[in-house]
């Protein structure tokens, strides 16, 4: 009988280690594979923070060449800019920058926060699906279209329409980079206003208050830090942005006295005129210096959209 019962054993042990061994197979290869992704992500972070790194350095490191013929002084605040006759000037540049940034914001935000209050708060459901699908796809169309319909309709219109001889200029280029930075703010400011608890709504409506009431005391001064974040994202593109900027502005190395005289950015200035110059040269090494500087005013930018989050943006 003891025979019999160690004979039926033999099976249930063999199973039970052929369990152990699937078990700890197991084991050892989700530990493998576990391992591997980490090592993959941490080898990705790293790979990315070097060209990161490589990149601020190369940029910064040819830019600041420049200021061994030309002195911080005059490169930043002289609005001389004739590099054939070695006055690199760039004072003209970040003016023609800010301006543009400012001009254009001034445009965005109204229009952005009209379009997300109406969406979130007024809009039937099905139309504000269509509103969002028609933001989306704003977002995605090329630059280089945005330009190139500046270019050929809007150009000719302001023409036309303050009679002038060109209608390149500021104003030009500050509407076609509010038509392309209004679907990301409206978007994000959007999304910033549906995360608002609806018991602070309904709070207001308590109280007493109109719907317009509660836009205004609720609504908006609790998406404070989510509408900041969208203005700067929103001035982070029109800073950084080239192909269509260059279409329109004008590409005029003076300053805008009037909406509609032709001058020039950073942007533009940098992809004008880096095809025409020597990499040794003091003039590319000036070219280098104002990408450093948009790549500094992009990086600033980042850095005060993170700390928005960290406080809590809606």
């Amino acid at each position: 009988m003891n025979m019999g019962v160690f004979k039926m054993a033999i099976p249930l042990l063999q199973e039970e280690s052929n369990t152990k061994i699937k078990k700890k197979t197991s084991f050892l290869q989700t530990s493998f594979f576990n391992r591997s992704y980490f090592i993959a992500c941490i080898t990705s972070s790293l790979l990315l923070g070097l060209i990161l790194l490589a990149i601020v350095l190369f940029i910064g490191k040819t830019g600041l060449l420049v200021f061994k013929d030309v002195s911080p002084n005059h490169f930043f605040f002289s609005l001389n800019w004739k590099p054939e006759s070695n006055h690199f000037g760039a004072g003209i540049f970040v003016i023609g920058t800010f301006s543009l940034t400012a001009l254009t914001m001034l445009i965005t935000v109204p229009i952005s926060l009209c379009i997300a209050i109406y969406n979130s708060e007024f809009a039937p459901k099905w139309l504000s699906n269509i509103i969002g699908l028609v933001l989306d796809i704003l977002v995605g169309i090329p630059s280089i279209v945005y330009g190139y319909l500046g270019a050929t309709l809007l150009v000719p219109f302001i023409r036309d329409t303050f009679h002038t001889s060109i209608g390149d200029g500021l104003l030009a280029a500050a509407l076609v980079l509010s038509v392309m930075c209004i679907p990301t703010v409206a978007k994000i400011t959007e999304d910033s206003f549906l995360s608002v608890p609806n018991e602070l709504k309904e709070a207001s409506f308590g109280l007493g208050s109109t719907h317009i009431q509660m836009i205004r005391r609720v609504l908006i001064p609790s998406s404070l830090s989510g509408i900041t974040t969208a203005v700067v994202l929103g001035m982070a593109r029109a800073i950084g942005e080239t192909m269509a900027v260059v279409m329109v502005i004008g590409n005029t190395a003076q300053l805008a006295h009037t909406l509609t005289t032709p001058t020039a950015v950073l942007t533009s200035n940098i992809v004008m005129q880096i095809q025409d110059v020597a990499f040794d040269s003091t003039w590319n090494y000036a070219l280098y210096m104002m990408a450093f500087l948009l790549l500094c005013i992009s990086l600033l930018l980042i850095v005060i959209v993170r700390k928005l989050r960290n406080k809590g943006v809606q």
